[in-house]
């Protein structure tokens, strides 16, 4: 079975260009996770690590869509071969069944880390052009129209923190960061 693993930065973020590959490709199955690629917690990957079995192979677009760093792909294509199951990068034409491949991966795992440390590094220097300019302010905060009532609502003791995160969509740090900071919601 051809599983397909996708990943796009943001919720924002269109994943039809890694769609239409999967779909070029026969994918049988795809995973899709919605969020930053240094996050340890990627849920849509985690189904799909449960999911795999011998004689499956997992297809990606780029290594910088499946893994954070070199480590984290290593560690991820050794799960998968110990499950007996196959890694497939597509832009990076490297394919594990093959001692080559398995180079290649190791080779171009170790490019992608220094190609996405590159970036970085120049998004954090375009930041801090753009602030020294004052063009950059940073995310604008969430607000909440109903966060006093429902603080109020939990500094009284009528609802417990938990619940007053639920109804305000918040995390905690978040949560408490806010009300720290007076009814800032």
């Amino acid at each position: 079975m051809k599983i397909g693993y996708i990943r796009v930065s943001s919720q924002e973020q269109n994943a039809a260009r890694q769609e239409v590959l999967m779909e070029s490709l026969g994918v049988d199955e795809v995973y899709i996770d919605r969020m930053s690629g240094k996050s340890y917690d990627r849920p849509e990957l985690k189904k799909m690590m449960e999911y795999v079995r011998q004689g499956d192979t997992v297809i990606v677009e780029s290594i910088s869509r499946f893994a954070r760093n070199t480590r984290d792909l290593l560690e991820l294509v050794e799960r998968l071969t110990a499950k007996g199951v196959e890694f497939v990068s597509k832009k990076e034409a490297i394919d594990t069944t093959t001692p080559t491949g398995k180079f290649m991966l190791t080779v171009f795992g170790a490019v992608a880390e220094l190609e996405r440390e590159y970036i970085l590094q120049r998004q954090q220097e375009g930041i801090a052009i753009a602030k020294g300019q004052g063009k950059y302010k940073g995310r604008k905060p969430i607000q909440r129209s109903n966060f006093n009532q429902i603080t109020a609502l939990w500094h009284s003791g009528e609802i417990t923190a938990r619940e007053a995160m639920r109804r305000l969509d918040m995390k905690p740090s978040t949560f408490y960061r806010k009300v720290q900071g007076k009814g800032v919601g």
